[in-house]
């Protein structure tokens, strides 16, 4: 059983009520996950008990299980917040999230197939068809979120740029992605300042990996993807957790005190 699937061990009904930390047995979410959701308004407790407890009712866990599907999805949580406040009645937007689900799954079926064949080919010496190997690796499974963050003229754009690279550019760029990480990585295992010369000429590096994809870096767009960082756990994830990725937020924001962006 998944957790998605855990939230209605329980019959959802009106009277029924779960602790917080029956929910966070039930789903594998963390308590302080669950006060932050009250704390943006994206999930409030049903009530709180004399003694503080918080409870949550049948609705509050239909609710929960609609964000839990989105974050498993790939959407931010600002993002979850507009899909849930917009939704349509209840039982439409549940049939949504389930097909959904459905291509996601299909995707991932995809995925697991390709890097299958990758493996067998590789292993009995024979040749690689790059269509074989990067099927299910779409990028475009964002595109709504980025229309959304930053237009649907820069979606475009990238999309675009993307698409003319051949296999080995997309690796290579890929790969600078990588090396950056790891060198933002090896700063903060040695202790190193956000603001000191050697993590600035990384941010430096990480500036002109930003403008490979596109020539206009401006420096909202730059701090606003340091904060990023941080706040969405996609992208936490690439640094190491929520630490790395704050470290990188911080050296970014020291970068960019003396750098020169697009439009300055």
């Amino acid at each position: 059983m998944n957790r998605n699937e855990a939230v209605l061990d329980h019959p959802a009904s009106t009277d029924a009520q779960w602790s917080m930390h029956e929910i966070t047995r039930l789903t594998g979410t963390t308590s302080r996950t669950l006060r932050h959701y009250d704390q943006i308004g994206l999930l409030e407790p049903s009530r709180i008990g004399a003694n503080g407890y918080r409870y949550y009712d049948g609705e509050a866990l239909v609710r929960l299980q609609r964000i839990l599907m989105l974050r498993d999805l790939g959407l931010g949580l600002g993002t979850i917040a507009e899909v849930l406040d917009r939704s349509q009645d209840e039982a439409t937007a549940l049939r949504t999230h389930l097909e959904l689900l459905h291509q996601e799954r299909d995707r991932l079926d995809r995925r697991i197939e390709s890097v299958r064949t990758t493996v067998m080919k590789r292993e009995g010496g024979e040749e690689l068809m790059a269509e074989e190997m990067f099927d299910g690796f779409d990028h475009t499974r964002y595109k709504g979120e980025v229309e959304q963050r930053w237009g649907r003229d820069a979606y475009a754009k990238s999309d675009a740029w993307w698409r003319s690279l051949g296999d080995s550019e997309k690796k290579a760029f890929q790969q600078r992605q990588a090396d950056i990480g790891a060198d933002y990585a090896r700063a903060a295992a040695e202790g190193l300042d956000p603001g000191d010369e050697r993590v600035r000429a990384i941010s430096a590096r990480h500036h002109e990996w930003l403008g490979v994809a596109s020539n206009e870096v401006s420096r909202g767009y730059f701090l606003g993807l340091a904060d990023m960082y941080v706040a969405d756990d996609r992208f936490a994830a690439n640094y190491g957790g929520t630490d790395g990725a704050t470290f990188v937020r911080d050296a970014m924001r020291a970068y960019a005190e003396g750098a020169t962006f697009s439009g300055e």
